[in-house]
């Protein structure tokens, strides 16, 4: 794991190490978006991670889906992210906040204004939602029109600048697993008809213009995208041309010279070799699931430049001192991943010192 323990530049800031804490979803904002109580302890206690990323926030009120969800495009949500970035960098961490549009992966009921879910076409995705009233299924998606498109660029542009403001390293911009910008690369979620739809330049369009509009607002030095590749979560399939979509879009994006591309990895090697080849700058890899001993295998074949983990981080704040000692690792607690529970299953995960002193 050698390799793992060294320094990276991406963008404008240098990583300490290439062990990334991948965005997770924890629901525990308050009912106006703000984070929540706990978060900026949360994220700071993870601050020796060479980057984190944070969980999804939504850029605009039709981009949330689930409940307790944070956003970042309004003056409360602003402040509330101060708060976890002087945490983090107090602690010497960088953390990038994610910015992500669900798309059709929504309900009215989780929604303040009570609107339908907004998508490439008028296809519901099959799938249940959680509610305050228990699971409900999704509904029927209001079919973006072009103009609507459009405002969905300047929410993310607007969104990448609150975050800048709010003390971010930068941001990421969230296209993958199922969410609005994949929906637009699925060919079963995309019917459209017009400059969005049917061929792969026109499926890609939305994904590129908002990297374009948030790189030139923030600086690509500050921008991260994210792909999932036949991740088919959400019921997007992108069809028998997905590996030529993906190309196609990772050398769109490679032109823009954004601070890293981060793929999550469900798929055969020959899709990660493709992006590994058709991308220019920092690669970041998570494979969901991979045994620990693997966990470098991507770095080790030059296919990444960076490693993001999810669950090990979430059950483990001091990761990067568990894995240089050969330590042993804390489960996760699932039943905790999604309930707002206080600090149960949030910031309580005992650290390999406080482990030693309780045996």
């Amino acid at each position: 794991m050698t390799q793992l323990w060294d320094p990276l530049t991406i963008g404008n800031i240098e990583l300490k190490n290439r062990l990334v804490m991948a965005p997770m979803t924890r629901s525990r904002a308050d009912a106006f978006g703000v984070p929540g109580e706990f978060a900026a302890k949360y994220y700071a206690q993870r601050a020796s991670l060479g980057l984190i990323i944070t969980e999804g926030a939504q850029p605009s009120e039709s981009g949330q889906g689930y409940l307790g969800t944070p956003g970042i495009y309004t003056p409360a949500q602003i402040k509330g992210w101060q708060k976890v970035t002087n945490a983090v960098h107090e602690a010497g961490g960088k953390i990038y906040i994610q910015l992500m549009h669900v798309g059709r992966m929504s309900h009215p009921d989780n929604v303040a204004s009570h609107q339908q879910p907004v998508a490439p076409s008028a296809i519901a995705p099959g799938e249940e939602i959680f509610t305050k009233t228990g699971m409900q299924a999704i509904p029927v998606p209001h079919e973006l029109s072009e103009s609507e498109i459009q405002q969905v660029i300047l929410d993310f542009k607007n969104a990448a600048v609150a975050a800048i403001e709010a003390g971010a390293d930068g941001v990421e911009i969230h296209g993958a697993n199922g969410y609005l910008i994949h929906q637009f690369l699925g060919q079963n979620s995309n019917q459209r008809q017009d400059n969005y739809g049917g061929a792969i330049e026109n499926r890609a369009r939305l994904g590129l213009e908002i990297a374009k509009a948030v790189s030139a607002e923030i600086g690509p030095e500050r921008t991260g995208f994210r792909i999932s590749p036949l991740n088919h979560l959400g019921g997007v399939d992108e069809g028998a041309d997905s590996e030529a979509l993906y190309q196609y879009l990772v050398q769109e994006l490679s032109q823009l010279n954004l601070a890293y591309l981060h793929v999550m990895h469900v798929t055969k090697d020959q899709m990660l070799t493709t992006i590994r080849q058709a991308w220019q700058g920092p690669l970041m890899v998570n494979r969901a699931g991979r045994p620990l001993a693997n966990l470098t295998t991507d770095l080790d074949h030059d296919l990444a430049n960076l490693v993001s983990v999810g669950s090990l981080a979430l059950a483990n704040s001091d990761l990067v001192a568990r894995l240089q000692a050969s330590a042993p690792l804390n489960e996760p607690k699932p039943e905790f991943f999604y309930a707002n529970a206080g600090e149960v299953g949030y910031t309580d995960y005992p650290t390999l010192a406080e482990s030693n002193i309780e045996s």
